[in-house]
C-alpha cells in the first residue's frame, strides 16, 4: 500500500500551481475540485508513489522478508509499472473524486468528512488496481490483508494530517 499511501501527502506538500479544474465553477456556482487539487500535486504524488514502489522492488531483490513475513511483489517489467502507476493515481483519483462530492454536498475545502476522508483514496488505489491488472489485485490482497488496510490507513492518515498541521503543510489537522 506504501504506493498508495504516499501521493497524497507529496501532492501537499509539491502541489500548488495552476489547479485541475482550472477554477471553472459548476452550473450550481461551486467550484468542482477548488484549488487545493493541482496538476503540480497530481503528477507529483503519482511519480513519487511510483518511486517508492520501485524503490520497495529493489528492496525486494535483497530482502523479501521482513519481521517473518514473506512480502508480496508488484510483479516484474511493464506488469510491475503499471500496478505501481495504478496503486498511486488510483490513491488521487480516489480523493479527487471524493472533493468533487464533498463540494456537491456543500462542504467548504478543508472541511472533515470522518472515515471518508481516511478512506478515499484507499478505495481509488483499489479499484483502478482492481480493473487494471485484477489478477495482480486479488493474489495480494486477501481478506485479511484488506481488513488490515481497513483498520491502519485511518490511523496512519489522523496521524501524519496531525504533523503536516503542525509543520505548515496542512490549514487543518484533519
Amino acid at each position: 500500500m506504501l504506493p498508495a499511501y504516499l501521493p497524497n501527502s507529496i501532492a501537499a506538500v509539491f502541489g500548488g500551481g495552476k489547479p485541475i479544474d482550472g477554477g471553472r465553477t459548476m452550473k450550481d456556482g461551486s467550484r468542482i475540485l477548488g484549488d487545493g487539487k493541482t496538476i503540480r500535486g497530481l503528477f507529483a504524488g503519482t511519480l513519487c508513489g511510483m518511486l517508492l514502489g520501485l524503490f520497495q522492488m529493489y528492496y525486494f531483490t535483497q530482502n523479501s522478508v521482513i519481521f517473518g513475513v514473506v512480502l508480496p511483489t508488484f510483479g516484474s517489467g511493464l506488469a510491475a509499472l503499471v500496478v505501481l502507476f495504478t496503486l498511486a493515481f488510483g490513491s488521487l483519483i480516489g480523493d479527487l473524486s471524493m472533493s468533487f462530492f464533498k463540494r456537491r454536498m456543500g462542504f467548504k475545502r478543508g472541511a472533515p468528512l470522518p472515515v471518508i476522508d481516511q478512506l478515499d483514496f484507499v478505495m481509488g488505489a483499489w479499484l483502478l488496481t482492481f480493473i487494471v491488472s485484477p489478477y495482480w489485485f486479488l493474489s495480494n490482497f486477501t481478506p485479511n490483508i484488506v481488513i488490515a488496510v481497513l483498520i491502519v490507513t485511518p490511523l496512519l492518515h489522523v496521524s501524519t494530517n496531525i504533523v503536516g498541521y503542525f509543520i505548515g503543510v496542512k490549514k487543518e489537522p484533519w
